[in-house]
C-alpha cells in the first residue's frame, strides 16, 4: 500500500496544515484526506504543489509499505 508521510514533511518544515493549505490552495478538508491516508488517487498537480511548498521531493511524501503475508494489516 501506499502512505501518505504529509504530517512527517510539514513538522519537518514547521509548517501547519492550514499554511499549507494557503500556499498550495487546496481545501483543509482535501489536504486532511490526503494527510490521514484516506485519498484514493492524486493528482500530479496536487502532489507538485504540495513539493513545491514544501520544498521536497515525491518520495518524502509518498512510501510503499508493502503488505503483509497473509492480508494481515
Amino acid at each position: 500500500m501506499i502512505v501518505v508521510n504529509l504530517d512527517v514533511m510539514m513538522a519537518k518544515r514547521k509548517m501547519s496544515l492550514s499554511q499549507l493549505s494557503e500556499k498550495v490552495d487546496i481545501t483543509l478538508a482535501n489536504l486532511s484526506v490526503l494527510k490521514n491516508n484516506k485519498a484514493k488517487a492524486v493528482r500530479f498537480s496536487t502532489l507538485e504543489a504540495v513539493c513545491a511548498a514544501l520544498d521536497c521531493q515525491p518520495g518524502d511524501i509518498l512510501e510503499y509499505v508493502p503488505d503483509k503475508p497473509g492480508g494481515a494489516e
